[in-house]
């Protein structure tokens, strides 16, 4: 489901580079392969449009050189402002070469209204969760901690996962487990929970899904049983698949990218996956991409004993035609 677990070697994609895996001990996930398939070139305009943490930022700053333009966009203020620190204080021996930085608090689903139509070099998105909203308990994303049930990304607006869990009844809850968790009993987890309303903190639902939903056999014992609810829980708070849907859309991302630009995408389960397989094997079809990566990217296994949550991402690449 998500990136990484809070080890001093793993982070999000959103983590950093060598220099800020030194830093701040974050290493980014398949950041060579994006590097290598954004194409990023000295002068360049590339989007980062997950910045978060600034990891694969920071690698793609570094490349473009005094007359770049680097634009990162976050639903997230926090990740926007931990991103802005970062950026904005490149070490001396790379201050007189680095691009202009410019950082916008939108989802990337909003690209194409903030950008000029064929302006872009290449745009990355590395989707899903963080480690910085992973680690805080406040924010609500992991059932491993005590913490209110928010999981929002942007905090400023938008439905909380309390407000979704104590409001939508037995069925909308189930439908959207099933949907955004495929969890296969998203039944019997909906009506433990509605059972147990009010539901106020992290540490209660994982209780209530753990209680209905014990593991049947050792597959089953490898992931905690509340793993694929809170999965649910975030992408519909977040809604992510759908703004994943409008990044790829003919006026989204493709709408801003030059001739020969290219898309980087990163997912990390299936449900982000076939939204992007489809979407770039459409646009192939339509003659808006030449598919860059017939089948999806993974992380090689150095990567995966560094972060091993690297093991479930999928990277898929395409240029614009």
């Amino acid at each position: 489901m998500d990136k990484e677990i809070p080890t001093t070697n793993s982070a999000k994609g959103r983590g950093h580079g060598e220099t800020g895996s030194r830093q701040l001990g974050h290493v980014s996930v398949l950041l060579q392969p994006a590097i290598e398939f954004l194409a990023v070139r000295r002068g360049g305009t590339i989007i980062d449009s997950t910045i978060g943490l600034a990891g694969h930022a920071w690698e793609i700053a570094k490349r473009l050189g005094p007359a770049g333009r680097l634009i990162g966009f976050d639903k997230d203020p926090a990740a926007l402002e931990r991103a802005r620190e970062r950026l904005t204080g490149p070490p001396p021996e790379l201050a007189g070469d680095w691009p202009r930085i410019e950082l916008v608090h939108a989802s990337f689903a909003d690209v194409a209204k903030q950008v000029a139509p064929a302006s872009v070099d290449g745009l990355l998105a590395d989707l899903g969760v963080s480690s910085m909203q992973l680690d805080n308990a406040v924010r609500g994303f992991s059932f491993q901690a005590e913490g209110p049930l928010d999981m929002r990304m942007n905090t400023q607006s938008g439905l909380t996962a309390e407000q979704v869990v104590n409001r939508f009844d037995e069925r909308e809850l189930a439908d959207a487990i099933y949907e955004f968790g495929e969890e296969r009993r998203s039944r019997r987890i909906a009506r433990a929970i509605v059972r147990a309303r009010p539901i106020r903190t992290t540490a209660q639902l994982a209780a209530v899904v753990s209680a209905a939903a014990r593991p049947m056999n050792q597959a089953e014992r490898r992931i905690h049983p509340a793993t694929r609810t809170f999965q649910a829980l975030r992408i519909l708070v977040n809604r992510e698949l759908d703004d994943l849907r409008d990044l790829l859309r003919k006026d989204g991302a493709p709408q801003v990218l030059k001739k020969c630009g290219r898309l980087v995408i990163i997912s990390f389960h299936s449900l982000e996956d076939r939204i992007v397989k489809d979407a770039l094997r459409e646009g192939a079809h339509d003659g808006i991409y030449r598919l860059l990566t017939k089948k999806p990217v993974t992380a090689v296994q150095e990567e995966i004993d560094r972060n091993p949550r690297s093991r479930s991402a999928k990277l898929r690449a395409a240029e614009r035609v």
